[in-house]
């Protein structure tokens, strides 16, 4: 088969997950993204970021024009594509079984006719890097390099040709052949097989029973549910940590340095998670994430991080991957994270704002949380004042950005909150003191002579992260601000209707080219519109919003108005925490309620 150089669109994937790791799969059935056993391990399948040469499963027919068309079962991420040819129709399902984790099975279905299909695995260990060692063994495929190994079962019979395994098989209208791969460590014995059929089904019945206890409600309830499913897709079971997303490298800019790794847990993403699942109906999962951000959080708070592994760990040192040539030749390709180094301010509020909610939803937590929470609040009193890098983890010079602040007068505010409402004990009269002094100093400096809200101090730029003011109760929607910064975002960021983070400034962010527009923060210009009474702008934007997801219901980072794709890393967590979010913002009466007023019942 001839190597291509051309990507497969990014909106062109599925998403599978166990919630425990996760594949993407393409629309002409090739898994280009698969890493075992959790989210972010070595990738086993990386031609998502380089071409078939860095591993990939294809199962696709042969000979003919195809015409394909997919779907998940309804309020699952168990997927069925249907493959059309002249001869006849085969529909091929996919799923990583749940109470199987380190599997992904395939079943290949006869629809009608008699369809010829190929099969094609180039499995290489180490994001593409390693070439394993492969062999039969009682029957199976094994691949085997340094501590990991692979294990296929299947009835079809398999051959090695170039580097790869391949098969040829013809499928008859109802004949099912079933294919199963499963990860192991290379010193111990491949797990037990599993019935495809049966874990197939089996999956299909977790995710239903999972989805359906979804509270959503509205002409949006379908959709809320697809992002939910997606969401706890993205949930790592044994610790209830969230990833951002489970790739690494998709592009924010095709052709760019934009790139890098999202396979891990932001703790910013902790008030919009737990507000989503909240809402939902979800409390056993945003225990679960409240639970994972408390374990987390334990230790000194000068050295709380913005992000961490799905089990907590602190390093996460930034690489390059020299081999991959990254998605549409976007390279560098980055494993690990710097942004760990960084100082982002904004993250205290945001801890601060999901405990509080989390409290008052009735989900309480550890005795010992409010004490961590008192440590945390000493730290930013001596701190808040301190330049950092900000939301968006700019690789320039620190500057005294405005959300930051308002995020630490959040932080604080809610510390007063929960003292005045739940009667918990901490200097209320020192702490109501700090909280009027941040406000005064941000509505002092952080605001230009339009009335709009500057992305730092003395700055000229807009920054969409301040649409956040009146979300998180900082000022009240009906501030002449609030509307000043709306207007502002919509003059200066709006790129046909949809939302860009910041204007570019490589003294700012220290990097070159602009990005695409930034969907989390267009979803914040829809509840802006709510909380201001736009009801038809919000509506519309969100219509116009929730038609760019793509034919399985999945949204991306950011998204390029201009050659219509979705860019970034996918599928996004916080795009579609966002969605939740606004969904339900925008179907209150009254214009809507900011976060600051929301709660489960």
């Amino acid at each position: 088969m001839v190597t291509t150089e051309r990507s497969t669109p990014i909106e062109d994937y599925a998403f599978l997950s166990s919630t425990f790791s996760a594949a993407l799969v393409s629309r002409a059935g090739s898994i280009d993204w698969l890493a075992f056993p959790r989210f972010d391990s070595p990738a086993f399948f990386a031609a998502l970021l380089g071409t078939e040469e860095h591993g990939r499963w294809t199962i696709t027919p042969t000979g003919g024009e195809v015409t394909s068309t997919r779907a998940y079962r309804k309020g699952t991420l168990v997927l069925e594509t249907e493959h059309r040819t002249p001869e006849g129709a085969v529909r091929v399902i996919d799923a990583m079984p749940t109470d199987a984790p380190g599997h992904l099975v395939r079943l290949v279905v006869g629809v009608r006719g008699r369809v010829k299909m190929r099969l094609e695995l180039r499995a290489r260990f180490d994001y593409g890097a390693v070439v394993p060692w492969v062999r039969r063994i009682d029957g199976d495929w094994s691949a085997v390099a340094g501590a990991e190994g692979l294990r296929l079962r299947t009835p079809v019979e398999l051959r090695g040709e170039d580097l790869m395994t391949v098969a040829d098989f013809t499928v008859a209208a109802n004949e099912e052949i079933p294919f199963e791969l499963a990860w192991h460590h290379a010193h111990e014995d491949p797990p037990d097989p599993v019935d495809v059929r049966a874990a197939i089904s089996e999956t299909e019945e977790w995710w239903r029973a999972w989805s359906q206890k979804c509270e959503a409600g509205g002409r949006r309830a379908d959709v809320v549910r697809d992002s939910l499913v997606v969401l706890k897709g993205l949930s790592y079971t044994p610790t209830g940590g969230i990833v951002a997303a489970p790739t690494t490298s998709l592009p924010e800019r095709l052709g760019g340095a934009r790139n890098w790794d999202y396979r891990y847990c932001w703790i910013r993403d902790a008030t919009y998670t737990l507000l989503a699942l909240l809402e939902a109906g979800y409390t056993d999962e945003a225990g679960a994430w409240r639970d994972w951000l408390l374990r987390t959080l334990a230790g000194d708070p000068h050295n709380m991080q913005i992000l961490y592994s799905v089990h907590g760990e602190r390093r996460l040192p930034e690489t390059e991957v020299k081999w991959l040539p990254g998605y549409e030749q976007s390279a560098p390709v980055r494993i690990g994270n710097a942004a760990t180094e960084q100082l982002q301010l904004d993250v205290f509020g945001e801890v601060m704002d999901a405990l509080y909610h989390a409290r008052r939803a009735g989900i309480e937590p550890e005795p010992e949380a409010w004490e961590v929470q008192k440590v945390l609040l000493d730290f930013l009193e001596s701190h808040w004042d301190d330049p950092d890098e900000g939301i968006w983890e700019v690789r320039g010079p620190r500057r005294d950005f405005t959300h930051s602040k308002v995020m630490a007068w959040v932080a604080v505010d809610r510390a007063v909150r929960t003292v005045e409402e739940m009667g918990l004990e901490g200097p209320l009269g020192k702490w109501k003191a700090l909280c009027q002094r941040i406000h005064d100093e941000v509505c002092s400096k952080g605001v230009n002579g339009d009335g709009a809200f500057t992305q730092s101090y003395g700055s000229p730029h807009i920054d969409a992260a301040n649409l956040m003011v009146p979300l998180v109760g900082f000022l009240p929607a009906e501030d002449p601000r609030v509307a000043a910064t709306v207007d502002a975002v919509e003059r200066e960021l709006c790129h046909d209707g949809f939302v860009r983070r910041y204007v570019h400034d490589p003294d700012i962010d220290g990097l070159e080219h602009h990005e695409a527009t930034f969907l989390p923060c267009s979803f914040w210009l829809v509840d802006n519109y709510a909380v201001l009474g736009r009801e038809q702008d919000a509506r519309e934007l969100l219509d116009r919003l929730v038609d760019l997801r793509n034919d399985v219901g999945l949204l991306s980072e950011e998204y390029d108005p201009s050659s219509q794709r979705l860019l970034g890393n996918f599928p996004q967590a916080l795009s579609h925490v966002a969605l939740v979010n606004s969904a339900t913002l925008a179907g209150h009466k009254r214009g809507g309620r900011s976060r600051s007023e929301r709660t489960a019942p």
